[in-house]
């Protein structure tokens, strides 16, 4: 508390402990697109018998971070590649570099490179460096993927609550309830696991997961998705935007940008779109199905219980041929729909 005061008044100068926060991405043999983030915060301890004041304390944790503006920092690929880097003003990094090493060399048969990151800015004497240097992986899709999977995360494998009257199941959902503790929507796991599988058995197939939840909820989603055994993936989230904000808003939603950013990385590669009739996947999915028509797959959308939602879903998809696109009531009607078209076994 006394940190942050310091921080609102402009008196809070000196770090007290570095931890660097690398988050799961994705690039390809020869350019790296790897984004993270330096705060001045202790790492995030999650753990599955925890008591809810404990959850209530790791949440204002995730939110209350201490970012470091201007933080150099390193990247080291083995001793084929060294990058320097610089973090914004929110304490974010982003390296999104062409290279001339073949970085496929580096990669496991599931396509993960491991990298180390090293924090370079001079420290006080006091400042701690909490788990230097920190390690990261980002995504090299093997040449023989049959397909890429696209998924969004809220209400599409983990229940937010989002329709809830007034989002109070959201609140409840993503606040107060410990990451061991939410459960996946059902058969959910299975089904990526196969589509991570594809029809060839050999795990190949990347797996990219989206959600508008902020970067802050990275280590909690990225524990989830772990814990209850989902295909390992790139893990995109957004910036947390606040009302004092000067920056210009994205001309196009988050989603759409990221899913865009994925398919002019892998010109080559299809893709299947899945997320839910809640939001705005349907009409985000459509419009990137109408734009390379001859990438997308399938589309398949998980219904959510509101009715007024689903028919404007429903609006929007009953006159869409341009790919197929399923409401999907429960996980085995998409397993069904992806064996019968061969896409796994």
């Amino acid at each position: 508390m006394v940190k942050r005061f310091k921080k609102l008044i402009g008196r809070y100068r000196n770090l007290e402990q570095v931890y660097v926060v690398p988050y799961r991405s994705y690039g390809t043999y020869s350019h790296l697109y790897i984004k993270g983030r330096a705060l001045d915060n202790e790492p995030l301890k999650i753990i599955q018998d925890q008591s809810v004041f404990k959850t209530i304390k790791n949440t204002w944790k995730q939110f209350d971070s201490f970012e470091i503006p201007d933080a150099k920092i390193e990247l080291q690929i083995r001793d084929q590649l060294d990058v320097l880097t610089k973090t914004n003003d929110e304490g974010y990094f982003l390296i999104d570099k062409t290279i001339e090493q073949n970085l496929a060399e580096h990669a496991t048969e599931e396509g993960w490179v491991s990298y180390h990151i090293f924090y370079r800015s001079e420290l006080e004497e006091r400042t701690e460096l909490l788990g230097d240097p920190f390690e990261g992986e980002f995504l090299v899709p093997p040449v023989d993927a049959e397909f890429g999977v696209i998924s969004d995360i809220d209400d599409t494998i983990l229940h937010t609550g989002v329709t809830s009257f007034l989002k109070w199941r959201l609140l409840k959902n993503s606040l107060l309830t410990n990451a061991y503790a939410r459960i996946p929507l059902k058969g959910a796991p299975e089904f990526y696991q196969k589509l991570h599988l594809g029809a060839s058995g050999k795990n190949k197939n990347p797996m990219f997961y989206l959600s508008n939840s902020p970067w802050n909820l990275y280590e909690y989603l990225k524990l989830f998705l772990d814990h209850n055994e989902f295909p390992k993936g790139a893990i995109l989230l957004r910036d947390l935007r606040t009302p004092f904000e000067s920056a210009v808003k994205p001309e196009k939603p988050h989603k759409q940008k990221e899913i865009t950013n994925i398919l002019k990385t892998y010109p080559d590669m299809k893709f299947i779109l899945i997320g839910d009739s809640g939001e705005h996947d349907a009409s985000i999915y459509t419009d990137i199905a109408a734009q390379y028509s001859d990438r997308i797959l399938a589309i398949y959308l998980r219904s959510v219980r509101h009715k007024k939602r689903m028919q404007r879903v429903r609006s929007l998809i009953d006159n869409f041929d341009t790919v197929p696109v399923m409401m999907v009531e429960k996980s085995q009607d998409a397993v069904d729909h992806a064996r019968e078209n061969g896409w796994i076994k």
